[in-house]
């Protein structure tokens, strides 16, 4: 009995098109996350809040995002409506910043409300990223996802920086009433809704968005069907040994006794932790107290690691199938507690000037090239890497809700106990804190964390090679090394 196997990356250019165009305009619609660190400059600067209020408002929306991750990604691997379930999400998530800017009230006076606003839109939110993910391995399949992950991150990327530098111009245009910048919001969603509705129900197989099989079998857009990936036993004339059937995903507590998957999660939860916080420091650092030219920096620093962040993407895409994805994971992981490091001697030269001059400002918003270094591969390796834990599970969209749900819980311990050391410390001694609280995660994944990439090479490798004893002289006589692969 032989083990057969055929190999094609689906080609479907027409949903792949319409994917990196969805990518570019979610851009900080995908988890909430840029209008949020918006949304904490703009109640900081412009309706006075403290940063404790700020830090209770983003543990909530947090807490809530990891309430909501796993149950949101359960629904997205039963569910056909994928796509309306995105569009809806963006939407929701788009009316809640919208809210939150218009109602806020100075010094905090309806922070009740705000509380609750942002508590929905982390809900909501959860719905974004596995939405987004199942609908791409639906369109691509397992084996198609280094290539499309990496290029829908770029493409996200680069959206968020061409939103939230409008959303700085604005700002800087009409400061300190700088509440207008977040009408980029639902011009970004119209977006969303648009290409979304241009996939069509076809396009996506949800036994390969599920993580079933690894390619997708819906048609190009020629119409022509891809051909699925499907390791099948054979007798010796070639014939299946058994009859197809549909696989059988596994249960959630078979997945949550998977090992690997757990030191995954762990390794989640503490980077966030660590950096989650970091960005919306070094923003307010450039912020207060300098006016609209204070205002303008803080949006560069995202701008300036989203730009960045394109690059680690696509570093990801074209490298992490060759050397791995450990390699290049660990570069993001120990990216964090060297920018830190930085971090805190920046703002100790910063703190003994009376007045911050302009090249140390610059110099503060050059360290979010290593925020693009450290976000940027960490927003494609964990996606990819979950995709290889979960292969053959038919619960993609599950463990990616598991993972992410860590990322959540990580970043919303991160807020508050960022904005409470730096109220309660100062910012210098947060980014020193928090950068020793980075080399946990960093040195955890060097340890405990297998190559998952090479881990599904090795296994193609013993399946490739599983032949009878009987096929072994034959294939010598006909000069052929190894078995064919149909």
């Amino acid at each position: 009995m032989t083990m057969s196997t055929s190999v094609e990356e689906p080609t479907k250019p027409h949903a792949r098109f319409l994917l990196g165009l969805v990518a570019l305009f979610l851009g900080e619609l995908r988890d909430g996350l840029t209008m949020i660190n918006m949304q904490s400059a703009f109640l900081i600067v412009s309706k006075y809040y403290t940063e404790k209020q700020v830090g209770v408002m983003f543990f909530v929306f947090g807490i809530s995002q990891f309430l909501f991750q796993a149950p949101a990604g359960y629904i997205m691997d039963y569910t056909d409506k994928k796509v309306f379930c995105l569009g809806l999400a963006c939407l929701l998530t788009t009316a809640i910043t919208l809210l939150t800017a218009t109602t806020a009230q100075e010094f905090g006076a309806n922070i009740g409300f705000m509380v609750v606003l942002k508590f929905l839109q982390g809900g909501i939110t959860a719905m974004i990223p596995p939405g987004l993910n199942s609908i791409t391995q639906g369109i691509v399949g397992s084996v198609g996802m280094t290539k499309q992950v990496s290029e829908n991150e770029m493409r996200n990327h680069f959206g968020t920086a061409i939103i939230v530098l409008t959303g700085s111009l604005i700002a800087f245009g009409t400061y300190p009433n700088i509440g207008i910048l977040f009408v980029v919001s639902p011009i970004a969603c119209a977006g969303v809704i648009y290409f979304l509705s241009q996939i069509r129900p076809e396009d996506i197989d949800h036994d390969a968005a599920r993580g079933l099989k690894a390619t997708s079998d819906s048609p190009d857009a020629e119409g022509n069907s891809t051909e699925n990936t499907e390791y099948k036993l054979t007798g010796p004339d070639g014939v299946p040994a058994a009859a197809d059937a549909e696989s059988a995903a596994a249960t959630p507590m078979e997945i949550l006794k998977d090992p690997i998957l757990l030191v995954f999660i762990v390794i989640v939860f503490l980077f966030h932790t660590s950096n989650g916080t970091v960005l919306p420091l070094v923003m307010q650092t450039l912020a207060i107290g300098e006016g609209r030219v204070g205002i303008l920096m803080s949006g560069l620093c995202i701008i300036v690691a989203q730009v960045f962040m394109v690059g680690s993407a696509k570093v990801c895409g074209d490298y992490s199938g060759r050397y791995g994805r450990k390699t290049l994971f660990l570069i993001g992981l120990f990216s964090v507690p060297i920018r830190c490091l930085i971090l805190y001697f920046l703002t100790g030269i910063k703190n003994a000037q009376a007045e911050t001059s302009v090249l140390l400002q610059v110099i503060i918003l050059s360290t979010q090239i290593l925020d693009g270094v450290g976000a940027g591969v960490f927003g494609t390796m964990y996606i990819l890497v979950t995709s290889d834990i979960s292969g053959g599970t038919g619960r993609f969209s599950l463990t990616l809700g598991l993972t992410t749900a860590a990322m959540s819980i990580g970043g919303t311990v991160s807020g508050y106990l960022g904005q409470a050391l730096a109220q309660d410390r100062g910012y210098q001694m947060a980014f020193l804190i928090l950068g020793f609280m980075a080399l946990v995660p960093a040195v955890g994944y060097l340890l405990f964390m297998p190559e998952t990439s090479k881990e599904m090479d090795k296994k193609e490798d013993v399946v490739v090679r599983m032949t009878t004893i009987e096929e072994a002289p034959a294939a010598n006589e006909e000069g052929e090394s190894s078995p064919a692969i149909v």
